[in-house]
């Protein structure tokens, strides 16, 4: 990730501009807080309640208002300032041939980011004009409102650890920084006036049915020509097809590499996929029969409901070898890059074969929302598996690497998991996560959940010489779960290691519940103010339903998953999960 080597103006617009904004002030209703609907609050007082208090006041109307009538100024304005920050980095592309190879990538990057945030900003202020939300449109708000810090995060460590031209630097940093607090004061204000009280139920799965593949095959509902084309193309009986229990396919196309299917390359087989297909529509799917496919694959945001299966781990093999060392960004070194909302991908190997010489290296990166990776292989070394942004949900997958491995600030839920760190270059350490939650109202984090920590066979006679953590800070408020889960003995006692010196210590959210094995034991584990050893209570925050809200997502890409906490019997047994 960007900053692993080392440790890790704003152009005001006059009031008057924002003025058609202002039948704003009115009352309204405010979701689930303490602020009375009856008696405007000072710009001030409003402003103490979020992490920025002096540029937020400095930003606000200075007449009294109410928290949704701040928080949709905020937002407005976060989205001029959006199309700013564009325009600025496109006056700086159109000097390209001044710019060296590595600015050049940076920029590209935040150009890219900065025009995700457009979008995610057009969606959001049409959707606080609203006084009240459900718990489902509030959680999506938030959540896009998070990925708008993440991605200014993002820029910033590429222009930081990338760019070579220091006057480019200057010239984003700055405001990009200023951009960074409007938008976090916008999430703050949003989350005060709009997100519901959390009220999560601590959930225990004892025999919750859901929609999953049956004998390692997928339930597909397809027409008769796309089933006769998948049934071809995998050689195996016909896969039961019911009505209730089928995973929804609009068409199929196969690749392979010997010419036998429609494409004989991934990235064709995506450009055939329809452009912003209906809602229901279905998953365009692609088959990708056995084979290494050396290519590097990225799933344009308008590729909604893309589905890609393989012929199972190490048998479908997605390969390459981009890394921070050869002059790419953290960012733009994946394999394998998504961005399409309702992406699915089932029996894939995602691989970066760059090795731990050249430190960043990403296999996967994500930041497709409700993005779900079933019975995938992710292999690499340092920052194998990039979870950048938005909501995921790995299941039954294998993760390999070495140095923060599992890194990015989504809220991700990866459940039944093999993570193996590997054997990392003389004189490291392997710290398996680096969150980067950087605002206290993100709603992000890295949540494992009943998964299997064990030494790589590489890492396997090195253990007691090198060292294992679950995680270090990457961020301030870094926040990273691990719960239900067997860790073997190549974790160290302390558990957790620092990223420098006390930074993030007392605001990061550290916290393990339930674990087992023999490196689970806490008595030894840091003292630091932001770890913990969360109850039930707590540690149902991170569970699927309620930290992803998948049960309104998951059931539709028909793999499998457990909604709560896993109940054990008096012998540690699981009673049952549905499985």
């Amino acid at each position: 990730m960007a900053s692993k080597k080392v440790s890790s103006s704003i152009i005001k617009l006059s009031f008057f501009f924002l003025l058609p904004l202002l039948p704003l002030f009115s009352s309204l209703s405010v979701a689930d807080n303490n602020e009375t609907t009856t008696t405007p609050i000072p710009p001030e007082t409003i402003c103490e309640s979020t992490p920025h208090p002096s540029y937020c006041k400095n930003i606000l109307p200075k007449q009294p208002g109410h928290v949704q009538d701040y928080g949709r100024f905020s937002v407005e304005k976060s989205f001029i300032q959006s199309h700013k920050f564009l325009n600025l980095v496109n006056v700086h592309l159109q000097r390209r041939s001044t710019l060296s190879k590595t600015t050049i990538a940076a920029l590209e990057d935040c150009k890219f980011l900065a025009e995700q945030n457009i979008d995610y900003l057009s969606t959001s202020k049409q959707t606080v004009t609203e006084a009240t939300l459900s718990s489902w449109k509030a959680d999506d708000v938030q959540t896009y409102l998070s990925a708008i810090i993440t991605n200014q995060e993002t820029c910033l460590d590429g222009l930081t650890n990338t760019a070579s031209d220091s006057t480019i630097k200057n010239a984003i940093g700055v405001p990009l920084s200023d951009d960074t607090k409007l938008h976090s004061v916008s999430l703050a204000l949003f989350t005060k006036g709009w997100v519901h009280e959390k009220k999560n139920k601590t959930i225990w799965d004892f025999t919750g049915k859901h929609l999953c593949f049956k004998n390692g095959q997928l339930p597909l509902k397809m027409s008769n020509r796309s089933r006769a084309i998948y049934d071809s193309a995998r050689g195996r009986r016909k896969l039961r097809e019911d009505d209730e229990e089928s995973v929804l396919i609009s068409d199929i196309v196969v690749v392979s590499k010997d010419g036998s299917g429609n494409f004989t390359t991934i990235n064709d087989a995506v450009g055939a996929a329809p452009n912003n297909p209906a809602a229901d529509a279905g998953y365009f799917l692609i088959y990708i029969t056995e084979g290494v496919y050396e290519e590097y694959v990225n799933i344009a945001t308008n590729k909604i409901n893309l589905m890609i299966i393989g012929d199972g781990i190490n048998r479908t093999i997605i390969t390459g070898n981009h890394s921070v060392d050869d002059g790419f960004t953290t960012f733009n070194s994946p394999t394998f890059a998504v961005t399409a909302p309702g992406f699915v991908a089932v029996n894939i190997t995602f691989r970066n074969t760059a090795g731990p010489a050249k430190h960043q290296a990403v296999a996967m990166r994500s930041g497709a929302d409700n993005s779900t990776f079933y019975s995938c292989s992710f292999e690499g070394y340092q920052d194998t598996l990039y979870t950048h942004s938005l909501r995921q949900f790995y299941r039954e997958c294998d993760i390999y690497g070495t140095i923060d491995f599992i890194f990015g600030n989504a809220a991700v839920v990866l459940q039944k998991c093999n993570i193996y760190p590997r054997l990392p270059l003389p004189g490291q350490f392997n710290p398996i996560t680096a969150q980067g939650r950087t605002d206290p109202n993100q709603n992000t984090g890295t949540s494992i959940h009943n998964c299997t920590v064990r030494a790589a066979d590489d890492l396997a006679p090195s253990i007691g010489t090198v060292k294992t953590y679950l995680g270090r800070p990457w961020k301030q408020y870094s926040r990273t779960i691990f719960m239900q889960s067997f860790l073997d003995s190549l974790i160290d006692p302390a558990g957790w290691s620092e990223w420098s010196g006390d930074f993030a210590l007392s605001t990061l959210y550290y916290g393990e519940y339930e674990n087992s094995g023999p490196g689970s034991n806490t008595t030894g584990r840091v003292t630091w103010a932001g770890y913990h050893v969360i109850n039930a209570t707590d540690a149902a925050n991170f569970t699927v339903s309620n930290f992803l809200q998948g049960n309104g997502w998951l059931p539709q890409t028909g793999v499998p998953y457990v909604r709560g906490l896993i109940a054990f019997n008096k012998k540690g047994k699981v009673i049952d999960t549905g499985n």
